[in-house]
């Protein structure tokens, strides 16, 4: 926060309670090399807009790398147009389709969008109007169960995935009788390992469940993976 509004008495206070004795005894485990120190080679009384400017191109010279942090922090391209058209009148205050006069840009925009998903991908069916990655994966497990021909009804979900979305799978399909099999991490690599999806050869699988970038940051062997789902006729999600 740019601003502080305790006093040194409010500061005083709240260090008695919690037994320390000073603010910087909070941050102790940080070595002192990495703690802030004075800004000796900024003037005093340097404007706002000049220190903002002088950072952003101090930040500059680090270059801007691609961000695979991980827990589904990474970069996300949106083009110009997206804003655009989403803060149209007919898309921005439409919300529910229990309002017909004012939802219908929304439907038709749904349409589209699904529409034009499966051109570009080849899939069957697509679906916009779910509110988030979670619950859409569960109602994607939910969809491979039903389409498995072979009736099995037990799902491959890595433990590189969301730790909230494995979450949210298990609770809206845990009454569903669908039994969900979490893969271990390549400790090395941070990773699902190819490998260990054959120990799983013709045991009933009806489905794969493959995060990409995953919960590390990581990219995940995708064609590995996929190629072994098709020869095992296993539905990818």
């Amino acid at each position: 926060m740019p601003f502080i509004p305790h006093t040194e008495a409010d500061i005083r206070e709240m260090l008695a309670v919690i037994g320390a004795d000073s603010i910087e005894a909070l941050f102790d485990e940080i070595p002192s090399g990495l703690q802030g120190g004075e800004l000796t080679g900024i003037p005093s009384g340097t404007s706002e807009m000049a220190m903002a400017r002088r950072m952003r191109d101090r930040a500059r010279q680090d270059g801007e790398a691609l961000c695979f942090i991980g827990a589904g922090a990474y970069d996300h391209y949106i083009p110009a147009a997206v804003w655009q058209i989403a803060s149209r009148g007919e898309f921005l205050t439409a919300y529910t389709p229990y309002q017909p006069e004012a939802s219908q840009g929304t439907l038709q925009l749904l349409y589209e969008f699904q529409s034009m998903l499966v051109a570009l991908t080849g899939l069957d069916a697509a679906n916009a109007s779910l509110y988030d990655g979670a619950s859409a994966l569960a109602e994607a497990v939910l969809m491979a169960v039903r389409l498995c021909r072979s009736g099995a009804r037990r799902v491959l979900m890595p433990r590189s995935l969301h730790p909230h979305y494995r979450q949210v799978v298990r609770t809206l399909v845990s009454g569903q009788g669908i039994e969900l099999i979490e893969l271990p991490i390549d400790p090395a690599g941070g990773h699902t390992d190819p490998a260990s999806l054959e120990d799983f050869n013709g045991q009933g699988i009806a489905a794969l469940v493959i995060p990409q970038p995953n919960f590390f940051g990581v990219l995940e062997e995708v064609d590995a993976l996929t190629a072994w789902a098709r020869r095992q006729g296993v539905i990818t999600i």
